[in-house]
């Protein structure tokens, strides 16, 4: 997908919304809004929730003291989304916290002057975002989730956990555009290397989900591994269950699926990203612009095995593999 074609997918009706006035006060505190493309009673990103909130008041901010945080829930649905930033920006923020690509592109058609600080872009500049990583210019900075190459190390790791493995499936979410179908592609170049055969399956909906997973049923060749979106992070319960069901061995992203009994994470953990982007948000409102604040790529990335998820598929984990792992659930 080229870039301009993802940002008028994800603009749509958006481009001739006004732009903002000045940020807005509360009864002297200043306004920090989040856009999320979860909803609330989702319990891991309310985990990563309390730690930006935790690392916004150990640098001096409490909500409803210093600052006042509005916080946003909503889904990975662009025309949802579109109403939630529109709401956002119309309550005038000094800055934003946006998670996600979808939230990003929504927020960068209606204003180009409240500050907005990411999370969870795979691709800032290929999707338009930034001018690039170290000058982004502009109002927009923020943490990227790392190199599309780091998801080749994915169809790598589960051939040492389950070498019997020679086809693979992909659930990944198109709607995401530019960073999903490049994460993909760094699957299938790495997986190429390796003999292993990829597929792809489109899961933006729980139907979708449970479709790609039971097509599967005795194919026990098959590997898979799930890219991380609203929609997946959202699921995990149940993408877990199923694979588990049809015992098909499996790679994540994000860390919750191996501690929610996923086979193995590998990626970077999100309540890091959460934690971090409390720091940009402070300078933020501490007089710092965020065209002068680079865009940061993550420097580490967290391995979890799940030994108890191995044994019951009667895989055996390599020693080489463990003596990697930041984590192993027993």
């Amino acid at each position: 997908m080229r870039r301009r074609d993802f940002i008028s997918l994800v603009g749509g009706t958006v481009a001739a919304w006004p732009l903002p006035a000045r940020p807005q006060q509360t009864d002297g505190k200043q306004r920090v809004s989040i856009l999320l493309p979860y909803a609330e009673d989702n319990a891991e990103v309310q985990i990563w929730m309390a730690t930006f909130v935790q690392a916004f008041r150990e640098l001096g901010w409490i909500d409803g003291s210093n600052v006042q945080i509005d916080t946003h829930w909503t889904t990975s649905d662009v025309g949802r989304m579109n109403q939630a930033a529109l709401a956002v920006v119309d309550r005038k923020p000094y800055v934003i916290l946006a998670a996600g690509p979808i939230a990003v592109a929504s927020l960068k058609q209606l204003t180009s002057t409240i500050p907005i600080v990411f999370l969870g872009v795979a691709d800032p500049v290929g999707s338009g975002f930034v001018a690039s990583l170290a000058q982004p210019g502009g109002n927009i900075t923020g943490f990227t989730l790392g190199e599309f190459t780091m998801s080749g190390k994915m169809p790598e790791i589960l051939k040492k956990i389950a070498p019997h493995v020679t086809r693979v499936t992909v659930i990944y979410s198109p709607q995401q555009g530019v960073p999903q179908v490049g994460r993909l592609a760094a699957v299938q170049t790495a997986a190429a290397t390796l003999g292993l055969q990829v597929s792809a399956a489109s899961a933006v909906s729980v139907e979708e989900i449970k479709h790609a997973i039971e097509k599967l049923d005795g194919e026990s060749d098959r590997g898979v591994i799930v890219m991380p979106n609203p929609v997946t992070i959202t699921n995990r319960n149940l993408i877990i269950a199923l694979l588990a069901r049809y015992r098909l061995p499996a790679v994540y992203e994000t860390p919750a699926f191996a501690r929610d009994g996923g086979l193995v994470a590998y990626g970077n953990d999100r309540v890091v990203l959460f934690r971090q982007a409390a720091t940009y948000v402070d300078r933020i409102l501490r007089g710092e612009k965020p065209a002068d604040l680079p865009i940061q790529d993550p420097t580490k990335f967290t391995l979890i095995v799940n030994l108890k998820t191995a044994k019951s598929l009667g895989l055996t984990v390599p020693e080489s593999l463990l003596a990697t792992a930041d984590e192993v659930i027993e």
